[in-house]
């Protein structure tokens, strides 16, 4: 029979021949798409289909749809049918003739392991039989298949004998940037009142290139190296010039070296003990990779550039270089999560001498020494834990406490950040902290923190992402005459899977808690490469 010009009820007829397939091919048959069709199917890609081994893998398949026991018995006792890489059956869509043969040839390989196995009193000799016909009628869609398959295989060889490495894996990013901005009024002050500047920063381009090698050596764990590199650090920006202290910079700039400096950014190991525990410890890592993260202010490559908008500014004063450890545990089937930190700068340092690295930028205004020790023990270390209630991808929340000390001088912050999906569309977030810092330059200091902001998802254009946010990164009284507030919107729009855009601005009131600090304004594009 060709099977291509027959009609629904004579295909179901001819495969009811086989009884595995009865059951169902009445919905095959339904949906098998006109020769024409399949084979414009066929040239253009097949989806990504995947095994399963029980019906219950289908995200989208019910115990009260028709089929459902049809389908169970295919998957369960045969092997023979495939899902999308999503987790989908897709029980409503047509089916062409190159995935029907796909789904014959598993059940081809099934019965051939079965016979194998010793173990064919499972099949009848009618199943042979109808197993025979179906292979002679789909012949030349199973050939088709198969050199598909060896075509695959010869790529996949020519892959892995050209590959970087067979445990490690290559990674990047680069972003180009353009930046500028002015501020009203005749000079810029310090908290303290120092003269910062008169001058309005001139226009810049400014960088950061990020290669990361991430080795597998069974399957589950990573050993991550970074290295990057990137252009004159706070410098290179108006908003890192003009408001150093208290997180107006640009984050993704200050994250490398400055001048052009090749360094090495991260190097930690990852593993899981269990599995819902996942364990990182190494010399280099950074604070807020593991705690405070956000759907929609979290990365400076994607969202928000604004440091202070990133992360909550006053929960890390140590947000640079350390060395330490971190925990993530997420208990099965809960909607809750716990993480700890620990992390301690300049563990490097065997003597006492020089600047402490690693600290965030309102800690040199807070105290003007480096005083106490140094090295992996030494006297300016930070331990964090974050509570995690996230019943949904629609709302989450997280409570957080940081502790330790600085420069010998002891703190404690409280935060919490949330999360909430108005719809599929539309977001909203924000972040709190309350701290203590004691011994500080202005004494015995109890400083606020607040951001708060909406996101827009797909907005003009499918995968891309805006957002607004306002917040004031610093409140405290004893310091300057005023609040400083930020504020900032940006719009990233996807290019292609590996290219975005995004125009932002910045402006910034009060700037350093000074009254007469007026306002500032900076513009920056930013274009982003991942490969």
């Amino acid at each position: 029979m060709n099977l291509s010009s027959s009609r629904p009820w004579q295909i179901t007829i001819n495969l009811c021949l086989f009884p595995f397939f009865c059951q169902v091919t009445p919905v095959l048959a339904e949906q098998l798409v006109p020769s024409d069709q399949f084979l414009n199917s066929a040239s253009a890609g097949m989806p990504s289909l995947n095994q399963v081994s029980s019906v219950d893998q289908f995200t989208d398949v019910q115990p009260t749809d028709w089929a459902f026991q049809a389908l169970q018995s295919l998957v369960e006792r045969y092997g023979c049918i495939t899902g999308y890489s999503d987790s989908t059956f897709r029980g409503s869509r047509a089916l062409t003739r190159y995935e029907f043969a796909d789904i014959l040839n598993s059940c081809l390989n099934h019965v051939n392991e079965l016979m194998a196995t010793k173990v064919a009193d499972k099949l009848t000799q009618e199943d042979l039989i109808t197993l025979q016909k179906l292979q002679q009628e789909f012949a030349e869609e199973l050939t088709t298949l198969q050199g598909r398959v060896d075509t695959l295989e010869a790529r996949t060889t020519q892959i892995e004998a050209n590959q970087f490495s067979t445990t490690t894996k290559l990674s990047g990013q680069a972003i180009f940037a353009v930046n500028g901005g002015a501020f009203e009024g005749d000079r810029i002050v310090s908290p303290t009142g120092a003269e910062i500047t008169r001058n309005d920063p001139n226009i810049t381009t400014l960088y950061r290139v990020v290669l990361d090698l991430d080795t597998s050596f069974h399957g589950s764990d990573r050993l991550k190296i970074r290295l990057d590199t990137g252009s004159n650090g706070s410098h290179d920006n108006a908003a890192g010039v003009l408001e150093p202290f208290f997180g107006s910079v640009l984050d993704f700039s200050v994250k490398p070296p400055s001048d052009g400096n090749i360094g090495v950014d991260r190097l930690y190991y990852t593993f899981h003990p269990t599995q819902d525990l996942t364990v990182s410890l190494g010399p280099n890592i950074r604070t807020t990779d593991y705690v405070d993260r956000n759907s929609y202010a979290y990365l400076s490559f994607r969202d928000f550039t604004t440091q202070a908008f990133i992360n909550n500014f006053i929960l890390f004063p140590i947000n640079g270089p350390s060395a330490g450890a971190a925990i993530d545990w997420k208990p099965k089937a809960t909607p809750f999560s716990i993480r700890a930190v620990y992390a301690t700068a300049d563990a490097e340092n065997p003597s006492n001498q020089g600047q402490v690295r690693g600290l965030s930028t309102f800690i040199p205004l807070l105290y003007s020494t480096n005083a106490g020790d140094r090295g992996l023990f030494g006297d300016t270390y930070q331990g964090l834990v974050e509570f995690e209630y996230a019943p949904s991808k629609i709302l989450a929340v997280r409570l957080q406490y940081s502790g330790g000390y600085v420069l010998s001088n002891h703190f404690d912050v409280f935060g919490v950040n949330f999360e909430f999906a108005l719809s599929d569309k539309l977001a909203v977030f924000g972040r709190y902290g309350y701290g203590n810092y004691s011994n500080t330059t202005f004494g015995d200091l109890n400083p606020q923190y607040w951001m708060a902001g909406i996101a827009f998802r797909d907005l003009l254009k499918p995968g891309s992402l805006s957002g607004i946010a306002a917040g004031q990164p610093f409140i405290e009284g004893n310091i300057g005459n005023a609040t400083q507030t930020n504020f900032e919107a940006f719009y990233n729009l996807p290019i292609n899977d590996h290219i975005r855009v995004t125009p932002l601005i910045q402006v910034i009131t009060n700037a350093a808690n000074q009254d007469t600090n007026d306002t500032i304004v900076t513009g920056t594009l930013r274009t982003v490469f991942s490969f």
